[in-house]
Order: C-alpha cells, then structure tokens, then sequence
C-alpha cells in the first residue's frame, strides 16, 4: 500500500519540529518535493507570519550548537551562508566577542590540556585553532593562559609585580 504523500506545509513542520531552521535551509529542503502549482515562498512567508519560522531563533540556536566548539569567524561564516542578514550578523558578532577568548581557552584544554613545548608542537596548535575559526587575538591569549588558571603570570617563575610564585 503506498504512503499517502504529505504536503509541503506538512513537511516544513515537521522539519521544523525537528530543529530550527534558517528561510534558506528550509526552502532549499522544501523545493525537492515542489510539485508544479506549489509556491514555497508564500508558504515561508505563512510559517515566518506564524512566527513558525524564524531568523532570530535559528541564529540563536546556530550559536548555541557551535559556541562551545568554535570561534566567532567560523560561526559567523555559517550563519552567513545560511542568509542571515547582515545587520542581524554585526549583531551577533558583537554579542561573540566578549567570550572568544574563554572559548578558545576551553576548546584548547579539552584538545591539548598542557602548553607547547617546543615551535612546532606551538605551530600545531595554533594551526588546530584558527582552523576551529577563532581570531588571533584569541589564540594568542588561550596558548597565554595555557593550562594555568592565572593567566596573568608569566612563565618564568614570577608574577607581574616580580614576586616568586612559590
């Protein structure tokens, strides 16, 4: 007995039950079942005037998926392709910045746990870094701070104001 075939808005819902998805996403999804009298811009437009379908909730679930695991370049990028507009994205870029750097921090520890001994092994793991889309700045203050919680001291022993650590 064949399956009854489900409509396009039936699909978008359960697609959209599933998890949030970008206009694009879903309409890119959407068209391998349009049939030749179906517009799927009018039904995005049902599903967003239903609140449904929204940019602002999938951005936020986007991050939410990624933050832990990336850098703000990375995630940017993603929401990027997926269409966010650009205001919303300068939005969000300005909401990524204030944690970067503990991220990139927490993603380093999870993968290297100890700081580079030597230039190449400190090459690998900028490299593991900037491939995670992290900025710069970012990197350079994870492989600071290295595996210490104080990442204010220096290396050799001292504190800034030239105290012995011990």
């Amino acid at each position: 007995m064949a399956k009854p075939q489900i409509s396009l808005k039936g699909r978008a819902l359960r697609y959209l039950s599933a998890r949030e998805h970008s206009r694009l996403e879903l309409a890119r999804k959407l068209s391998r079942y349009a049939q030749e009298g179906d517009d799927i811009e009018a039904l995005l437009d049902t599903l967003e005037a239903a609140k449904l379908l929204s940019q602002s909730r999938f951005s936020e679930s986007l991050i939410h998926r990624r933050a832990h695991r990336y850098g703000n370049s990375r995630i940017l990028s993603e929401l990027q392709s997926h269409g966010i507009d650009a205001d919303a994205l300068a939005d969000i870029k300005a909401d990524l910045a204030s944690g970067e750097i503990a991220r990139a921090r927490e993603v380093w520890r999870k993968k290297f746990k100890q700081p580079p001994a030597d230039a190449a092994e400190r090459a690998k793991q900028i490299r593991f870094l900037l491939q995670r889309g992290f900025s710069q700045r970012a990197i350079q203050a994870a492989l600071k701070g290295g595996g210490d919680e104080s990442a204010d001291e220096s290396r050799d022993g001292y504190d800034r104001d030239g105290y012995d650590n011990d």
